[in-house]
């Protein structure tokens, strides 16, 4: 692993933690260029392994998604030795713990942070929890979504809430969790001494209302769903074509200046519904509709060529497949593709960085359950009889000889 070159080489992070939240930010932190060594159940693995269909040679694809860059090592943190190897790779080894177990699990495995933390002082743990401290109950994305506000402001106007498409409550999280990990990481360079940091998926959740947030404490007005309009700007939502919806994103009274050139009602910019930001809001639906005629005889992409060349902010709806087939990620070059061990070709989504001297790269597939125990248990100084007798008493677990230690 010495031949990590992003702006975190150097650094090392045991991941203990599970499913998405503590996960995603450790392969993020792998693909800044620290080296992850991520502990799975002896026998399970990380639960997402079986979250599936789909399937790619018996790996689930939502467990792909998130853990490359990462070498796995199965133990059974029940037993005292799998604890021993745990409390070795946290003290002589990481400088990043990170775990998502339900409170005080680690303590009835002897493996308490504040201890980890007493006996390496530099040490930086990092918790995961579903909700504030002091609370135990387990946090689950979409339970979270609905309790902490997400879902009263998601969907049509009238009818249900909805969740987001994807687990953005443990997104959410995973990105504090990221970010607070490189601040401490920042600030033990000044003092030499790590900390414990939590971060929870209710309290993540509440801090991404942001907006929505705000305009209630400042109102007392609950917030409502609006569908796919903005509750602040108009407009802002999706508008309807001749053979389709495209969306449209006006933030400023320029730019509806703009978009009213654009579609030859420059009156608009006189009349007393549409003069202003709060005029549009206050006369969405007469804008709407207003609009809606403008474009009717247009072509989705006739629309969008106008509407691109006036400077309006605007864009297709499209399902996943035409985003990976699109313009953008070709030209980012977002979809990169892995060799691993039971997968000849594996594609993966790069993470958005682009730094100028220290590239964040993918450089490791996600592993198989148990791929690098071997060759970790061997860097701990255990000898092949040690190994085998850890092996065989079940203690630890490693991939099938020929599929380990593959990198």
């Amino acid at each position: 692993m010495s031949d990590l070159k992003g702006p975190l080489r150097g650094i090392h992070v045991l991941d203990l933690s599970r499913v998405l939240a503590g996960p995603y930010a450790t392969m993020a932190l792998g693909e800044l260029g620290a080296r992850v060594i991520k502990v799975e159940h002896v026998l399970e693995g990380d639960e997402t392994r079986s979250w599936g269909p789909p399937f790619a040679a018996g790996e689930s694809a939502y467990y792909l998604g998130v853990n490359r860059n990462k070498e796995s090592i199965a133990l059974d943190l029940t037993r005292p030795q799998a604890q021993e190897i745990v409390r070795r790779l946290a003290i002589d080894w990481a400088d990043v713990v990170v775990e998502n177990f339900r409170p005080g699990n680690l303590d009835r495995f002897n493996l308490p942070l504040s201890a980890l933390r007493d006996a390496q002082p530099r040490l930086i743990t990092a918790s995961v929890r579903g909700y504030p401290l002091g609370d135990d109950r387990a946090g689950y994305d979409f339970v979270i979504q609905g309790a902490g506000g997400l879902m009263s402001v998601t969907g049509p106007e009238e009818g249900d809430s909805y969740k987001v498409g994807v687990a953005a409550a443990d997104l959410f999280t995973s990105s504090f969790l990221l970010s607070g990990v490189l601040a401490a990481l920042y600030e033990r360079t000044r003092t030499g001494f790590g900390q414990h940091l939590s971060v929870s998926l209710f309290e993540s959740q509440v801090a991404m209302l942001a907006n929505v947030a705000s305009s209630y404490l400042l109102t007392g007005n609950r917030p409502r769903r609006y569908g796919n309009a903005h509750p602040s700007m108009a407009p802002y939502e999706d508008l309807r074509t001749k053979d389709g919806r495209i969306t449209v994103g006006v933030g400023n009274d320029r730019q509806f200046l703009s978009l009213a050139r654009s579609l030859h009602h420059e009156e608009w910019i006189q009349d007393p519904r549409f003069r202003t930001n709060p005029d549009r809001v206050a006369h969405r639906s007469e804008l709407k509709e207003a609009i809606e005629a403008a474009l009717a005889d247009k072509t989705q992409q006739e629309a969008l060529s106008e509407l691109t060349q006036s400077g309006i902010p605007c864009g297709p709806i499209r399902s996943v497949d035409e985003v990976f087939a699109g313009p953008e990620v070709a030209q980012a070059g977002t979809v990169v593709h892995m060799r691993h061990p039971l997968i000849e070709d594996l594609p993966q989504v790069r993470l958005p960085w682009r730094y100028s001297r220290t590239p964040a790269e993918p450089h490791l597939p996600p592993p198989l359950h148990g791929q690098h125990t071997r060759r970790i248990l061997r860097e701990l100084g255990m000898s092949e009889d040690e190994i085998r007798q850890a092996l065989a008493t079940g203690y630890a677990s490693a991939a099938p000889v020929g599929q380990d230690d593959e990198a």
